[in-house]
């Protein structure tokens, strides 16, 4: 009778733990994770989705900035015309030209982006009473505006260096050393540094709504 009763007790037992952690929040079990692995996981995925992405987009993203720089309107037409002709005479490699640029930014932007965002939720549920999962919608804003901010300060040289890149002739620039010293050459410390303001400006909303519709979205997804 003893073993018997030892060995129903011990089945309740694991019945009782498989139920709590079948039962428990996710965002719980996400807040036990250390630190330190939340700040590696999400340098990690971020460096490598930003550069997926942009890696994908590269050719589009060159014939954006090929309209930007130039005094031709823009339309379907003309930017079907503009990578056709560029693949002609130029090969399709040509294309991905400045991307070893972009990757150079987009890497530490989208990683410092992805780290930042997480500590300032941290930072911003550290001030907060109620222990809630997920931030209010002001602090969810909040915690995507700073990180935006963050990673561009951060990594705002290398998008200069990026568009240059871009729309110059491939005999122009070799590296992406090369810009950076025929710049601070040519024009000084500052100009690595043209249109940080106005960027930034343009940044605080995009980052709070973009991160304030991924945190409201995976809210109403968990329930």
């Amino acid at each position: 009778m003893a073993d018997e009763h030892f060995a129903n007790k011990s089945v309740d037992n694991q019945e009782s733990r498989s139920n709590n952690l079948i039962s428990s929040d996710p965002g719980d079990q996400h807040e036990k994770v250390p630190n330190q692995h939340k700040i590696f996981t999400s340098l990690v995925a971020g460096g490598v989705a930003g550069a997926v992405a942009k890696t994908t987009i590269a050719p589009f993203d060159r014939t954006k900035i090929n309209f930007q720089v130039s005094s031709q309107k823009f339309s379907t037409k003309a930017a079907l015309k503009f990578l056709v002709s560029t693949c002609r005479y130029e090969g399709v490699g040509s294309l991905w030209r400045g991307n070893s640029a972009t990757m150079i930014r987009i890497v530490p932007y989208a990683a410092i982006q992805f780290t930042s965002h997480e500590q300032f939720k941290l930072l911003l549920k550290s001030n907060r009473q109620d222990h809630q999962t997920y931030l209010p919608p002001l602090e969810r804003f909040l915690a995507g505006s700073f990180a935006g901010v963050s990673a561009t300060s951060a990594t705002y040289p290398l998008d200069l260096v990026r568009a240059r890149m871009a729309v110059t002739h491939k005999d122009a620039f070799h590296t992406v050393q090369e810009v950076f010293i025929k710049t601070y050459r040519s024009e000084g410390i500052a100009a690595l540094y043209r249109g940080y303001v106005p960027t930034i400006i343009g940044v605080i909303p995009y980052a709070g709504i973009s991160f304030f519709t991924y945190e409201t979205l995976k809210k109403f997804h968990s329930g």
